[in-house]
This record gives structure tokens, sequence and C-alpha cells, in this order.
């Protein structure tokens, strides 16, 4: 049986309680949030990046989770990183306009974990023979680790993974999550195409 320190299931799920955590420092007002913004952004790409390195393919070819499955969980990093830069942009963390983005990135994430536990790391538990688990583990710790060597949370790089991915590539859905984080009036209603026009303005 694979050790709960390299299993790919038990590190990811260490992460997930990590980030509820840092959530819950962000929320009080008296920690120091600017510290706690920059190690909650670090984790939260570090994980992401490691994630879809290291973790979603293996799961993939060795047929533990479904296409359909690692490309929703892409997708909802993009929403999440797309979240996470509003935050990121708001110098003042004690407005309101703070609040309202912080909410909106835990509900991102909180909506990305409690899917991605019930799928893809249900399915890995299940599927994976400990060993397989154990391999995974091991190339996801050290894809995490060398992403947080650096600054992966700084907003010029999650800016960067912003553009790479492009907006276009973002569904309406995630598009609708970005225009609800910058506060964007009347997004519901919006054609795909008027998200992509607003959110580019």
């Amino acid at each position: 049986m694979a050790a709960a320190t390299t299993d790919v299931v038990n590190l990811i799920l260490d992460d997930h309680r990590r980030f509820e955590a840092l959530f819950a420092e962000l929320r009080d007002t008296t920690s120091d949030r600017a510290a706690v913004r920059a190690e909650l952004a670090d984790l939260l790409v570090a994980h992401a990046e490691a994630e879809e390195e290291a973790v979603y393919p293996q799961l993939e070819a060795k047929n533990a989770s479904t296409k359909h499955d690692v490309a929703h969980g892409e997708r909802e990093h993009s929403q999440g990183n797309a979240a996470l830069l509003v935050l990121l942009e708001i110098e003042d963390s004690s407005s309101d306009e703070f609040e309202d983005a912080l909410e909106a990135l835990f509900e991102a994430i909180t909506h990305h974990v409690n899917e991605e536990e019930l799928t893809l790391l249900n399915d890995a538990r299940t599927s994976l023979r400990a060993r397989d688990r154990a391999t995974i583990g091991r190339a996801f710790a050290a894809a995490r680790k060398r992403r947080l060597k650096g600054h992966p949370g700084a907003v010029e790089h999650v800016r960067e993974i912003q553009n790479r991915v492009g907006l276009g590539e973002l569904d309406t859905a995630s598009l609708r999550f970005l225009a609800a984080a910058r506060g964007i009036e009347g997004r519901a209603t919006m054609t795909k195409q008027q998200l992509l026009q607003t959110l580019a303005g």
C-alpha cells in the first residue's frame, strides 16, 4: 500500500484542505491578508499546473478518468485563475471589492474541489493500484515543488496564464463567472460574444 505522503489522492486532498484553511484566514480581517493572499495564490497556481502536467494526463492514459472529466478540470482551473487574477489586482484588502472578489474565488475553488474529489480523485482511488497512485503522486509533488520555488501566484504570472489560455478558450459559463468577479452588470443575459467584448474592453 502506498504511503499517505506519496499517494496522489492524499497529496491533492492535503492541498484542498490547505486551500480551505487559507480561505478562512483571508476572511479574517485581522490577518495579514496580503501575505495570506500571496500564499494562497502560489499554492493554487502551483497545484493546478502540477495537476495538469503530472496527474491529469496519467489518469486519462491509465483509463482512471475520462477525457471529458480532465477537460472539465482544466476549464475549472481557468475559471479559478480568472477569479484569482481579479483578487490579486485589488490593492485595498479592506474594501468591499476585495470581499466580493474573495467570495467569487472561494466559490470557484470550492466548486472545483468538490467536483474533483467526487470524480477524478474518487476514480483514481478505485481504479488505480496503490503503486500507480504513488508514482503519480511523486511526479505531482516534484512538479508542484518546482513551481513553488518561484512565485507562481504573482499577478504578472497569473495574468500571463490567463492571456495564454485566452478569453476565447473559455466557455460562456466561465466568461460569466469572470464577469461576475469583475462586477459587470447584465452578464446573465449576455451572449458569449458580448461577454468577450465586455471583458476585453
